[in-house]
């Protein structure tokens, strides 16, 4: 995930940051979420925020990340999932 979201979602200035509070740096600070409530639900992937937004079930306006340089392949998208399914661990 660094590689693709720390751009937009790293303090003090990445737009991600500013817009939502979400603060992709460390695996704490990613479980806090954003201003709006957490983004990942252990165990569940359907529910977890980060999941629709990547997979583009939020719609395609917010499908993360944004731009086709920094899109997420169908395989990052798949370890992103099972990640989640199996606990969202930081391992």
């Amino acid at each position: 995930m660094s590689e693709k979201c720390l751009r937009c979602h790293k303090p003090p200035d990445g737009i991600g940051y500013i817009r939502t509070g979400l603060d992709m740096e460390t695996y704490d600070t990613l479980m806090k979420g954003t201003i709006f409530g957490t983004v990942i639900v252990p165990g569940d992937s359907k529910r977890s925020v980060i999941n629709k937004l990547t997979e583009g079930r939020a719609g395609e306006l917010m499908k993360m990340p944004h731009g086709d340089a920094n899109k997420l392949t169908m395989d990052e998208i798949k370890l992103l999932q099972l990640w989640v399914n199996q606990g969202a661990l930081n391992n």
